[in-house]
């Protein structure tokens, strides 16, 4: 995925003009931390697991992003999703940089205990390198509010009470209304303003969800209730189909006793893959990275994709879809929702002041929709894909930043200063 990413900043890059040494000091994290985390298991055996911490740029803020508990965590993968952090934070204009990390775990296969013991043997390592002012993690794949909260307790027995360390924390653990749905509300948000430019609404076209996990389902629940017709969902378990709609609160309900949409009464079943190449007019991917590439790319039969997971499209795969005329959302405008919202609850907990969800909700609609407009603007402008508009706005603000804190003026072409 790190080869991805710096394809398309590259692509960014080469529409900016910018020399080769400008391209090394924006693409270098500037800190990748691994460390050795050694915890004894319930039964007194000893686990051991490997964690990262990759900080890719600081320069417009405190360093942002996700920790991630997942075997296949590794310090690429961490890199690469770093740097697609400081890019997303730029598109939005929040005042944050790009980081991200984990620990290369299985949490399916530990106790709460063990993950307990794990997580706080973990901040304990790279205490030194994370802080409110420094370098504010969040919940990723199969982490959540609970391991936020453990987090911002081990972190405080070091350097007194904390909340802002984390962000995505329980809201009553100084966390903020409107943030678990965040991510899936700013995919709406954005979605909404692509239909908008056609004079259509939610309610005029069939919408396919590939993943179900917290970004989908709220992405679901909340493009059901403005009247979107949803005829195809997927997770783990596989995937169901009606092509009349599913009903969204009866999945939710099922899913919340049984766990999985596989079984559910309201649709058939198909195969999870099948979602992504089902007859609807948005797709919004919204599971693991690189779901599709270009052996199934051809097979996509929507005419809009909205990313809401975090590269689901290779290069290749993006490149036949945009060939083929549809509309890709990149993941660094369509899912930048939940960061947007953490960095609500980080300045709710700077400010020691608790906003009303309306407030939430009412700042995230005005962030997402002033993104979005800015990149599909530019897109038209340029005649550019969404993705590179959205990359060349980024590697703006972040060019200019570094060149504010650093002697590196010169290297500036004028494409980035205007």
């Amino acid at each position: 995925m790190l080869d991805t990413v710096s394809f398309f900043f590259n692509r960014a890059a080469d529409h900016l003009g910018l020399d080769d040494r400008l391209r090394t000091i924006l693409l270098t994290p500037k800190r990748s931390v691994r460390v050795e985390i050694v915890t004894e298991s319930d039964d007194g055996e000893f686990h051991h697991h490997l964690g990262y911490r990759v900080q890719h740029n600081s320069a417009r803020g405190p360093m942002k992003g996700g920790l991630r508990y997942h075997p296949s965590m590794d310090e690429d993968h961490a890199s690469s999703l770093a740097s697609l952090m400081t890019w997303k934070t730029a598109v939005v204009d929040i005042p944050y940089g790009g980081a991200k990390g984990g620990i290369n775990c299985d949490p399916s296969k530990l106790s709460e205990a063990e993950l307990y013991r794990i997580t706080t043997t973990f901040v304990g390592l790279i205490k030194e390198v994370i802080g409110p002012t420094i370098d504010i993690p969040a919940p990723d794949v199969n982490t959540n509010a609970q391991v936020m909260g453990w987090i911002m307790d081990e972190y405080s027995k070091y350097y007194g009470f904390s909340p802002g360390v984390v962000t995505g924390k329980p809201v009553d653990l100084f966390g903020s209304l409107g943030r678990d749905e965040a991510t899936g509300r700013g995919v709406m948000y954005v979605l909404q303003e692509c239909l908008h430019e056609s004079q259509r609404k939610l309610a005029d076209v069939t919408i396919a969800i590939q993943g179900f996990g917290n970004v989908g389902s709220h992405a679901a629940r909340l493009i059901a209730a403005q009247g979107g017709k949803i005829v195809a969902v997927s997770d783990v378990s596989g995937g169901i189909a009606n092509d009349e709609g599913i009903d969204i609160p009866a999945l939710l309900t099922w899913v919340k006793e049984e766990g999985v949409v596989q079984g559910f009464p309201g649709a058939v079943a198909i195969e999870g893959h099948e979602v992504l190449t089902y007859k609807a007019e948005v797709l919004i991917p919204a599971a693991m990275e690189e779901a599709i590439t270009a052996a199934n790319a051809n097979n996509v039969q929507a005419s809009i994709i909205v990313e809401a997971a975090n590269g689901p499209l290779t290069a290749q795969a993006h490149d036949i879809l945009v060939d083929k005329g549809v509309t890709v959302i990149p993941d660094i405008l369509a899912n930048a929702g939940g960061v947007t919202v953490s960095y609500f609850e980080w300045t709710q907990n700077i400010q020691q002041f608790k906003w009303e969800e309306s407030r939430v909700v009412e700042e995230l609609d005005k962030v997402m929709r002033k993104a979005y407009r800015a990149v599909a603007e530019l897109a038209r402008q340029d005649q550019l894909d969404m993705r590179t508009a959205a990359f060349v706005i980024a590697i703006k603000r972040v060019a200019r930043a570094s060149a504010s804190r650093r002697s590196i003026a010169h290297l500036l072409p004028p494409s980035v200063l205007d």
